[in-house]
């Protein structure tokens, strides 16, 4: 019999890769570009393959573990089994406080390209409410949207390529700029640490395997064919945008594709860009708070976020409790949120879930290996280095949260008067 407390498997490859796409591109596309060239210029380039690179080690360490443990909370659950409770929590905690940062984000994105002046806080607080209910209703109409607005997204990126190669014959010799090398070594990269929150979002695959059929198949190929995909698109928009209006302009201007288009001979394709601005943001948002979702039911169900959040809905087969939650502290840090600071807080968080599910796989024995070890040690360095060449507030509010976590799961422990075996 199924249990009640579990929760329907219905994703296939493609919902699983489309799931895996929105997330990425949404994210990435119009909100990382910015920071990554004020911090290497054109270097951002060097900076993209860099985060490119981790992002595959990291990728194939989560699908070597997903295929072993296919189950909701991601890297929660493989660095419990793998390396213990505390490597567990310490990865649940950097996802959910670092995305629901990132989903606030998401969110005002979203409402700065779609909501007109002194309305983005409401815009934004309603598209949260709104895709919170479709998550609510289950999994398959989360596929069923997301397909919707990827290829809503992916048309309006190849509108603005389109328009900015043929309307304004953007200079190939902007893309070089300075040089790739005049930000120097840290900058870039600073910049891949950035750019690497754009990546991210292959992580909502595995954080959802309680809901992929056959996991042990699908999972491995859906975050390759999103993974892959993304690099293309990010690479093309990159180097068009360095190309149309140069890294300083893309540094200096918060919607630097639209800029790009606009600045050319057609500038009809501007608003066509703007609306798939705010589409791909609410795709992001979309996935987000599904994985956010998964990550504390898993968090829930071993009691390091209240117990009360492991519900599953009896005919939604949704985590509901969790989502709702999520989807009110969201509202709040919209009051008070920071569009840009929220990328480089994210990708402290992120960076340190991705260190343990590489040191996770590199642990797993030769019978559940896919890939080599040599990848995971090298995605472990890397997280490290790019976690301390993020701007510097972002690595202090990163330890803060990290502080705040380790203290309240202390607390917790202390307090609980008959604590399970192996709970610490």
């Amino acid at each position: 019999m199924t249990n009640p407390q579990s929760l329907a498997r219905r994703l296939g490859t493609f919902d699983a890769s489309v799931i895996g796409l929105g997330s990425m591109i949404g994210a990435g596309v119009f909100a990382a570009f910015t920071p990554a060239a004020a911090a290497a210029g054109s270097g951002l380039l060097v900076g993209l393959v860099v985060a490119a690179v981790v992002a595959f080690c990291n990728a194939t360490s989560s699908a070597q573990l997903a295929a072993t443990y296919p189950t909701s909370g991601g890297t929660y659950v493989y660095g419990r089994e793998r390396l213990g409770p505390w490597s567990g929590f310490l990865a649940g905690w950097g996802f959910v406080i670092g995305k629901t940062a990132s989903a606030a984000a998401m969110a005002m994105t979203f409402a700065a390209y779609a909501a007109p002046p002194g309305w983005e806080r409401p815009v934004a607080i309603t598209a949260v409410i709104v895709l919170a209910a479709v998550n609510y209703h289950g999994v398959t109409r989360t596929a069923g949207l997301t397909r919707v607005l990827v290829v809503l997204v992916l048309a309006a990126l190849a509108t603005a390529v389109a328009a900015c190669w043929g309307g304004s014959a953007p200079d190939p010799a902007r893309i070089l700029g300075d040089g790739l090398l005049a930000h120097g070594w840290y900058g870039i990269l600073q910049s891949a640490g950035l750019l690497f929150f754009a990546f991210a979002g292959y992580a909502r695959i595995a954080t959802m395997g309680e809901e992929v059929r056959d996991p042990k198949r699908t999972i491995p190929r859906a975050i390759s064919i999103a993974l892959g995909i993304t690099i293309i698109v990010y690479a093309v928009i990159a180097v068009t945008l360095l190309a149309s209006i140069g890294p300083e302009r893309v540094a200096a201007n918060a919607t630097p594709l639209a800029a790009a288009v606009e600045s050319g001979t057609m500038p009809w394709a501007g608003p066509v860009v703007r609306v798939g601005a705010a589409i791909a943001a609410l795709g992001a948002l979309l996935a987000l708070i599904a994985g956010l979702g998964r990550t504390s039911l898993a968090m829930a169900r071993e009691h390091d976020l209240p117990h009360w959040l492991s519900a599953v809905h009896p005919r939604y087969k949704v985590p509901h409790r969790a989502e709702v939650t999520l989807a009110v502290v969201i509202c709040a840090i919209i009051t008070v949120a920071d569009l840009r600071g929220a990328i480089g807080f994210s990708s402290f968080g992120v960076l340190i879930y991705y260190l343990i599910a590489n040191i996770a796989a590199y642990t797993q024995p030769d019978m559940d290996r896919r890939y080599p070890k040599a990848l995971q040690i090298l995605g472990a360095a890397a997280c490290v280095a790019l976690v301390a060449t993020l701007p510097p507030l972002s690595v202090g509010l990163g330890i803060l949260m990290f502080a705040a976590g380790i203290i309240l799961r202390l607390i917790r422990i202390r307090t609980t008067a008959h604590p399970k075996r192996g709970q610490i």
